[in-house]
């Protein structure tokens, strides 16, 4: 059957589109038309966080039930105006991989017409691959843990950084998990980066032994514990964009929030899980909100921070 295409005029370019009306999301009817839509509506705020960064696709060709694929490498037929880059990989069958890098509007609209939900991106930038440019905390909440215990994690690795001068921003995973994210001056390697990382992680953990844990395997976690994941500091190791689309019912979205968001999680009496409040977060209210909001990971937030202070006055503090 020959996909349906139409033409679509996105900044400079008229970009061929196909199959708006397949439904990606079967339970919300939320269309390939409506991701692309998401998408081009988003894409001034998005792209500040996409811009340079190696970029991993997570595509759902035939809806978010069916079988999709992680595509590292550039997919075939990619046009000449998509940037890219080649670059080393740690892991994988592949020494080198051609990476799609998103840089305009064009470019995001044309991965959404590939089915592409997802947005993986490197925590470094062209051309300083091998420089972090944010340390990411990823915390992960067990089975049975409560918002308000997630939150109150988020916020003791906040403190934390508060207590030696540091600055950290926050968002939503899109799934059930907060990011914890603190920006970085230009300089540094992974290898510091990721050492700066674990020593806050121990420290976390160990002030909240109840509610935070660092066992890495699943079976072994407490269930209403917060995994703190700071291993996904490395080079070729990504995280879920800012405003990016989960491959969830409801098409959640991953949002930056404000502290005093995640400050009146942690007053919450119920126990409600994590995933409840964040699905508020869509491709249907996202926009909304950014209208409203404005971008709270844009420059004017995002402090370039430098480390050597802040370790210093750890080892005197801790």
């Amino acid at each position: 059957m020959t996909a349906r295409r139409t033409t679509r005029r996105v900044g400079a370019r008229t970009l061929s589109v196909s199959n708006l009306d397949k439904i990606l999301w079967p339970r919300d009817g939320y269309t390939k038309g409506d991701l692309i839509d998401y998408y081009e509506r988003v894409a001034s705020d998005a792209l500040e966080h996409l811009r340079g960064r190696p970029l991993t696709l997570q595509r759902y060709p035939d809806g978010i039930d069916a079988q999709a694929f992680f595509e590292k490498q550039m997919p075939r037929g990619v046009p000449d105006w998509v940037d890219r880059v080649t670059a080393a990989t740690p892991e994988g069958r592949r020494s080198h991989v051609t990476f799609v890098v998103c840089n305009d509007a064009p470019t995001l609209v044309y991965l959404a017409n590939l089915a592409t939900i997802v947005l993986h991106v490197w925590t470094s930038r062209m051309p300083a691959l091998e420089e972090p440019d944010f340390v990411i905390f990823d915390l992960d909440p067990g089975e049975k843990c409560t918002l308000r215990t997630l939150a109150t994690v988020a916020l003791h690795v906040r403190d934390l950084l508060a207590q030696i001068g540091l600055s950290a921003l926050v968002k939503t995973t899109g799934g059930f998990g907060l990011h914890v994210v603190l920006p970085l001056a230009a300089g540094y390697s992974y290898d510091a980066v990721k050492m700066f990382a674990e020593i806050l992680a121990r420290r976390a953990a160990g002030d909240l032994a109840e509610a935070a844990t660092l066992q890495r395997t699943i079976s072994k976690r407490p269930q209403g514990a917060v995994y703190l994941d700071w291993v996904q500091v490395g080079m070729g190791k990504t995280i879920v964009a800012p405003y990016s689309v989960r491959a969830r019912d409801g098409a959640p979205v991953s949002t930056p929030l404000h502290w005093e968001e995640v400050e009146a999680f942690a007053r919450r009496r119920a126990a409600a899980p994590p995933a409840d409040e964040f699905a508020k977060h869509t491709i249907k209210t996202t926009p909304r909100r950014l209208a409203r909001e404005g971008d709270l990971w844009s420059r004017k937030h995002w402090k370039k921070q430098r480390l050597e202070g802040a370790i210093a006055k750890a080892r005197r503090l801790w």
